[in-house]
C-alpha cells in the first residue's frame, strides 16, 4: 500500500517531521478530497436506478388521472407501453413490493453500517473501501440483468439488494474517517459541507444516467452506474492514501483537538461545564490509547451521539423518501395538467439534489460561524416544514413553481442530514484526546442509526401512497418534528452557553 502512495510524491518520506502548512501537505489534503468525493458520489449514482425505473417497474398512471382540458388536448400526457409495469412490480400491490424493495436494500445497509465501521477502524480502510465499491458495482450490474434475462421473481430482486446494500455499508464509515485523518476541526463543517455535495451529485448523476438509458431498457439504467462504481474503485485503489503519518506527515491529532488560534491551551484553564450539556469528555477519553479502536457500546455512550443518531434517524427518513419516490412522485403528479415521461420525470428530479448541495454547503458554513452544529440544524429542519407543504400544494401549478419549491425543499430538507453525517459525525468521533481510531465506528454509529429510518421511509411511501401523496407529506413533517424535538437539549446548551457570554463551544472539544 505504501509503495503506491509513496509514488504519488517521491522523497516525501525522508521528512517525518512535516508540519502544516505545507504545499505538499495541501496537495495531497486536496487529492483526498477528490478522491473520497468521487467514490462515494459513485456509491450515490448507483443507488438512484431504483428511484428512476420505479414509473417503468410499478403499475401505470391510473386512467382518470391523464384527462387534459380541451385547450390541451394536443399535449401528449407520454403514457407509453411501459406503463404496463413489470412483474412482479405491476398491479395494484406494485407500490407495496417496490417499497418492500427498498426496504430490503436500506435495512442491509443499516445494519451492515453498524458492522463496517467497527471492521473499519481495525483494518486497511482503502482496500476496504475498494471492496465495498467493487462489490457494490458488480451487485448493481446483477440487479440489470434481470432484465435481459426476464427475471420476475421478486426473490431475486430482494435477494440481490440485500447483498448490495451490505456492500454499499461500507462506503461512508471508510470516506468519512480518510477525510476526518486528513483535516482537523478548523472550517470543518464548510469544508465538509463542501466535500458533502458529493451525496447530492452523485444522486443528480446517478438520475442523468439512468433517465438517459432508460429508453434502451431498463437493465442499462443499472448496468451503467455500476460500471461507474468498479471503475471508482479502482481509482481508489491506485491513488488513496489514507492517513498523513503514511507519506510520512506529522499526525494531525494536535489540530483536531485545538483550534488554530490555540484552544486547547485555553481549555486547559477553562473550569469543567456542567455535564447537562452532554458533549464533555471524560478523563478516560482524553487518556485512550491511540492505538486501541473504540468498542461499538463505548461509542454510543459518548457525548452527543445518541441525540444526533436519532435525530438522522428521522431527517434520512425524509430525504431517502425523496431519493426514492420523488421521480415516481413527478411522473404519476400532472404539472400543469400535463403528465411528463419517465424520463422528464427522472431528470426534473435532480432539482432535489441541486438544492441539497446548496444546503449542504450553507448549513456548513453557517454551523461554523455560530459554532453551533444543534441550533443551525434546527434551523434547516423547521424551515422545512413550511417548504413541503408548499411544494404539495403548490408544486403541480407550473413548472416554474414546481422546480422553484423543490429546489427550496432539497435545500433544507437536506441540510442537516448532510450536516450531521459529516462535520458532526466527524466532530464527535475525533472528540476522544489521543484517539484516532474512533471515527469509523461513531460515524457508522449515526449513519447506521440514520439509515435504519431511510429504510424505513420508503417503506411507508409505498404503503401510505397508494391513498394518496396527502398522507406521505403528513408522514414527512412528523417525521422533522421528531427530529427537531431530539435536539432541543443540545441546542438549548448551545444558546445558553452563547448567552452567557463566553465563546460557543464547539463539539469536536467537548
Amino acid at each position: 500500500m505504501q509503495t503506491v502512495a509513496l509514488s504519488l510524491a517521491p522523497g516525501i518520506d525522508s521528512f517525518p517531521s512535516l508540519k502544516p502548512p505545507n504545499k505538499t501537505l495541501t496537495f495531497h489534503r486536496i487529492l483526498v478530497l477528490i478522491l473520497t468525493f468521487l467514490a462515494y458520489a459513485s456509491f450515490h449514482a448507483s443507488r438512484k436506478p431504483p428511484s428512476i425505473v420505479k414509473s417503468v417497474l410499478g403499475p401505470g398512471i391510473d386512467s382518470n388521472a391523464t384527462a387534459f382540458a380541451s385547450d390541451l388536448s394536443r399535449v401528449a400526457s407520454n403514457t407509453t407501453s411501459d406503463d404496463a409495469g413489470w412483474a412482479p412490480f405491476d398491479g395494484p400491490r406494485g407500490t407495496h413490493r417496490l417499497g418492500e424493495l427498498d426496504l430490503a436494500f436500506l435495512l442491509s445497509y443499516s445494519i451492515g453500517m453498524y458492522f463496517a465501521g467497527h471492521i473499519g477502524d481495525r483494518i486497511d480502510l482503502r482496500l476496504f473501501l475498494v471492496f465495498g465499491m467493487m462489490g457494490s458495482g458488480l451487485l448493481t450490474i446483477i440487479f440489470g440483468l434481470g432484465y435481459w434475462f426476464s427475471v420476475h421473481l421478486l426473490f431475486f430482486f430482494v435477494s440481490v439488494q440485500i447483498v448490495c446494500g451490505l456492500f454499499q455499508s461500507i462506503g461512508w464509515p471508510c470516506v468519512v474517517a480518510v477525510v476526518g485523518n486528513w483535516f482537523g476541526k478548523s472550517k470543518r463543517g464548510l469544508i465538509m459541507g463542501l466535500w458533502n455535495s458529493h451525496t447530492s451529485v452523485g444522486n443528480v448523476v446517478g438520475s442523468v444516467i439512468a433517465s438517459g438509458v432508460l429508453e434502451y431498457g431498463w437493465g442499462w439504467s443499472f448496468v451503467v452506474p455500476g460500471i461507474l462504481v468498479i471503475f471508482m474503485g479502482i481509482l481508489v485503489f491506485l491513488f488513496l492514501v489514507v492517513r498523513p503519518e503514511d507519506l510520512g506527515f506529522e499526525t494531525l491529532e494536535k489540530d483536531v483537538e485545538m483550534d488554530v488560534e490555540g484552544k486547547e491551551a485555553a481549555n486547559a484553564e477553562k473550569p469543567v461545564e456542567s455535564e447537562e450539556a452532554g458533549l464533555l469528555r471524560s478523563d478516560n477519553m482524553e487518556n485512550s490509547d491511540s492505538s486501541e479502536a473504540i468498542g461499538f457500546l463505548d461509542a454510543w455512550r459518548l457525548p452527543g451521539v445518541a441525540p444526533f443518531a436519532f435525530c438522522l434517524f428521522f431527517s434520512k427518513l425524509v430525504a431517502y423518501t425523496f431519493l426514492y419516490w420523488l421521480p415516481y412522485y413527478i411522473r404519476h403528479t400532472a404539472v400543469a395538467g400535463v403528465h411528463l415521461s419517465h424520463k422528464t420525470a427522472g431528470i426534473l428530479s435532480t432539482i432535489f439534489d441541486v438544492g441539497g448541495v446548496f444546503g449542504g454547503i450553507s448549513a456548513g458554513f453557517i454551523s461554523d460561524k455560530l459554532e453551533a452544529r444543534a441550533v443551525t440544524s434546527i434551523l434547516f429542519l423547521v424551515l422545512s416544514m413550511p417548504a413541503l407543504i408548499l411544494y404539495r400544494t403548490y408544486g403541480s401549478i407550473s413548472m416554474l413553481a414546481n422546480v422553484t419549491l423543490m429546489f427550496i425543499s432539497g435545500m433544507l430538507v437536506n441540510g442537516p442530514y448532510s450536516l450531521i453525517t459529516t462535520a458532526v459525525a466527524t466532530d464527535l468521533g475525533t472528540q476522544i484526546k489521543g484517539n484516532s481510531r474512533a471515527l469509523a465506528t461513531v460515524t457508522a454509529i449515526i449513519d447506521g442509526t440514520g439509515s435504519v429510518g431511510a429504510a424505513l421511509g420508503p417503506l411507508l411511501a409505498g404503503y401510505i401512497s397508494t391513498r394518496g401523496w396527502n398522507g406521505v407529506f403528513l408522514m414527512l413533517i412528523i417525521s422533522i418534528s421528531f427530529a427537531s424535538i431530539f435536539l432541543i437539549r443540545l441546542a438549548m446548551a448551545e444558546i445558553r452557553e452563547k448567552l452567557s457570554g463566553s465563546k460557543w463551544f464547539d463539539l469536536g472539544t467537548t
